[in-house]
């Protein structure tokens, strides 16, 4: 299949696809396999230049938000030294605009999970449930739909290795397929209404209502606190102060932040996550020799 072509600067493919966002996108060649929505797409990227099939150039943008001004969002960050460190390791790292329903499928599905399980029951809610398409010979698994996920039994769920979680997520997803909640018309709401109705859901607390807030609504204030960021914050931001509440930590993070919090976040979040784990390989190997 013949790839098109697209000048995108301030843009780090891989980076993007895998800090955490999103769980589903797969290494293929030169580049990443993956959907974009019902569209399976191949994506590689050599210097500013984006390669791609399957999708049209518009979607891509508008998926991978080439048009966030990175340079713009950056430059309102405070200017601590945390958030410098980490800004310049994630250069390039983008917020998706990712589908709601997938979304806040997945993110009910991670609670209590590690990165690397999420993209375990993303795939196989996809292989049990999705749909298979092609792409550059590739198979490319679809994500099911509400009403796939809502006629499933809570046990075929379960042996996604969901555990609590199918619970929640069928009943979640029977609201939306019965059209008792539509997550489309919510995007006209208020950041407090949607954190609101979000949180009304099966499975959904304030940390997974931020995430799709962040990644499907955009919402670029919102700041997720998973465990990650709470150390971050605990360690960079209060270091005086160990005993604050969470509650004092989300009330800090909301104004000393910024209208870019989600991005401030995100590159806290992966800077932290990654840094650390090479801190901890390089620790093991030096104890080895």
């Amino acid at each position: 299949m013949r790839l098109r072509e697209i000048l995108v600067p301030e843009f780090d493919l891989g980076m993007t696809l895998n800090c955490g966002q999103v769980f589903h996108w797969q290494k293929h060649g030169r580049g990443f396999t993956g959907a974009i929505a019902e569209t399976p797409t191949y994506v590689e990227q050599e210097g500013h230049l984006v390669r791609f099939a399957g999708i049209d150039a518009k979607e891509l943008a508008h998926y991978f938000a080439f048009d966030h001004l990175l340079t713009e969002i950056c430059a309102s960050f405070p200017k601590d030294a945390a958030l410098q460190t980490a800004r310049q390791f994630c250069r390039g790292l983008r917020i998706i605009r990712q589908p709601k329903w997938e979304c806040l499928a997945t993110f009910i599905c991670s609670s209590m999970k590690q990165l690397g399980h999420i993209r375990q029951i993303s795939l196989s809610l996809r292989k049990r449930f999705g749909t298979a398409r092609k792409i550059c010979g590739q198979q490319v698994l679809l994500f099911p739909p509400a009403e796939r996920i809502a006629d499933a039994s809570e046990k075929e769920l379960q042996e996604s290795a969901l555990g609590y979680r199918a619970k929640n997520l069928r009943a979640t997803a029977q609201q939306i397929a019965s059209g008792a909640v539509d997550l489309a018309s919510w995007s006209g709401l208020s950041d407090l209404e949607l954190h609101d109705r979000l949180c009304a859901l099966p499975g959904v607390g304030t940390k997974v209502a931020n995430c799709v807030m962040l990644f499907a609504y955009e919402r670029i204030g919102a700041f997720p606190i998973d465990v990650w960021i709470e150390r971050v914050l605990r360690e960079k931001y209060f270091a005086q102060r160990q005993s604050a509440t969470k509650k004092e930590l989300a009330k800090f993070a909301s104004g000393y932040f910024g209208a870019y919090g989600g991005y401030a976040q995100q590159y806290l979040f992966h800077y932290a996550r990654t840094a650390g784990k090479q801190k901890r390989e390089d620790s093991s190997s030096v104890s080895r020799c």
